[in-house]
């Protein structure tokens, strides 16, 4: 979002009062340059559920899973950055007959004919989108979603999110996304999310 400017919420550490942010786009090897900025940022936005030791958002097991992440030579990730600062990220990668195969296993029931069938530019698998606590409510999650996607060639992508997970459902779902089924992923502590598509191309940011 050109020209617009972002306040970092009250009670956190000083900084600029009001920055531009900028967005910053990496592949894997770039990604994996970036890892402290990556693990930063996971902590300010999963502050809570760290302290409550839940074992899937935990630093530990987060960064296990952006490491072998960052190995797939088709990572697509978005930085923004605010002042010098990180603040949001997000990434993905397009499926392939082998990753959807993973991608999709664990899901409840096929919505349709078709629905799983994975050819390498048809679905992107939108994997992680969070914003530093400081700086939520203010809409750079949606643009941090928009810069991603927008540069995106295939025909929709999709996401898993908890159900309970209001504030996030609701988010995706006012942006556009709607629900298509039940996916358990085949993952350590994984529970069972809803699976999220979103048709492409979207306007760009």
């Amino acid at each position: 979002m050109v020209g617009r400017r972002y306040r970092r919420s009250s009670g956190h550490r000083e900084g600029p009062s009001l920055v531009e942010p900028e967005f910053r786009r990496y592949g894997a090897e770039r990604a994996r340059a970036v890892r402290d900025a990556v693990a930063l940022v996971h902590r300010e936005a999963y502050a809570e559920q760290i302290a409550a030791d839940d074992p899937f958002a935990g630093e530990e097991a987060f960064m296990r899973r952006f490491d072998a992440y960052a190995t797939r030579p088709d990572l697509d990730m978005v930085i923004a950055w605010c002042g010098g600062e990180p603040v949001a990220q997000a990434w993905g990668w397009p499926l392939t007959v082998r990753s959807g195969e993973a991608w999709w296993r664990g899901l409840a029931h096929e919505p349709e004919p078709g629905f799983t069938h994975e050819d390498g530019s048809r679905t992107f698998a939108l994997s992680e989108i969070m914003v530093a606590r400081a700086w939520t409510g203010q809409g750079i999650g949606h643009a941090l979603h928009d810069e991603l996607l927008s540069a995106r060639p295939e025909s929709r992508a999709v996401l898993l999110v908890r159900p309970r997970n209001a504030r996030a459902y609701r988010a995706y779902t006012g942006w556009g996304w709607r629900k298509a089924g039940e996916l358990r992923p085949d993952l350590p502590h994984a529970v069972v999310m809803d699976v999220l598509i979103l048709p492409l191309p979207i306007s760009a940011p």
